[in-house]
């Protein structure tokens, strides 16, 4: 599969992964294709901050993703970057 950083393809959610010890989840691998899958981090799965991954991803869950990194072999994905963005609320007046 060629891919190129910015475009936008569909995959399915594999698996959530956790970092060592404290089984902190960082990610989630989605496959493209059937020899072909990237790394979605934590950080760009929703424009909200994101504690718990499992929240928002489940295993076997179609998702649009888009090629935000191809680097050393490695696919770095964003599901965040593909949804609107949220409009900020306004600051209180002081």
């Amino acid at each position: 599969m060629q891919l190129k950083v910015g475009e936008i393809v569909e995959g399915t959610v594999k698996e959530t992964l956790a970092s060592g010890v404290t089984e902190l989840p960082f990610g989630a691998f989605v496959a493209l294709d059937a020899t072909t899958s990237g790394l979605v981090h934590i950080s760009e799965v929703a424009h909200a901050y994101v504690s718990d991954i499992h929240d928002y991803l489940t295993e076997g869950q179609t998702v649009k993703v888009m090629v935000i990194g191809l680097e050393n072999g490695k696919i770095n994905l964003s599901i965040k970057r593909t949804l609107p963005q949220q409009p900020r609320a306004p600051r209180p007046q002081q």
